[in-house]
């Protein structure tokens, strides 16, 4: 139908009024972006740590390590949201907010990449990811695989967080079931930094030095999951 028919057909809207009409009826959605930071953790605060942190960089499952947010859709299905969008990639969102909550629950400041001061213990954290479920009005799901290593102690342990969140209907809800998610899983996470600063290095003598330097370094000490973190076990996070 040619535009004249269809002003006609309308009965006298104007020209201008008409292609605004077309034109905001043929506008793209408008992408809305979503991040996890800025949570609660931020208002508590510790007493400076000792020791530094070493957040490594998150592995995430394949199907979601995408800016499009990806919800599930039953039992086996799955959609990916075009105009619901995470403000960086979902591994550098858990990350981030990870570092930002151990470093205010803890007082620990947080130099993975960054040149610190010899001398001062630093402790290793690496997460797995495993399960990133987002279901619109049902649950936020975090299943993570984590370790923490003394850098200087050679201690380790590994253990597993299940954290699922029961959210309400929209986006927002969603999201902020997931930052209770990570919430939940820093927490285990600092009382296992906790468990493994807690290994103190053996005291040698001079001559008990020389002659350790000489002998294969010992195994790292193996330690089991404090009780804040039982929420599993699990194979260690690689």
């Amino acid at each position: 139908m040619s535009l004249a028919r269809v002003l006609r057909a309308v009965g006298g809207v104007s020209a201008v009024g008409l292609v605004a009409a077309l034109a905001a009826c043929s506008a793209s959605p408008v992408s809305r972006f979503y991040t996890l930071g800025g949570n609660d953790a931020a208002t508590r605060t510790a007493a400076p740590a000792a020791f530094y942190l070493e957040v490594s960089p998150v592995d995430m499952p394949p199907q979601v390590a995408k800016n499009q947010m990806v919800v599930q859709d039953g039992a086996a299905q799955v959609r990916v949201l075009e105009d619901e969008r995470w403000a960086s990639l979902p591994a550098d969102e858990v990350r981030r907010a990870l570092s930002a909550d151990l470093s205010q629950r803890l007082g620990a400041i947080d130099v993975y990449g960054t040149p610190h001061p010899e001398g001062v213990p630093v402790y290793r954290v690496k997460v797995n990811v495993q399960r990133f479920e987002s279901s619109p009005g049902r649950r936020a799901l975090i299943d993570a695989v984590w370790s923490v290593r003394g850098v200087s102690n050679q201690a380790v342990l590994t253990c597993r967080t299940l954290a699922e969140q029961p959210v309400d209907a929209g986006y927002d809800a969603l999201v902020a079931g997931h930052r209770r998610a990570v919430d939940q899983l820093a927490s285990e996470i600092s009382a296992g930094v906790r468990t493994v600063s807690s290994v103190r290095m053996p005291v040698t003598t001079s001559a008990a030095a020389g002659k350790a330097a000489k002998l294969p370094a010992p195994a790292p000490a193996v330690l089991p999951c404090p009780a804040a973190a039982m929420s599993a076990t699990a194979a260690p996070a690689q």
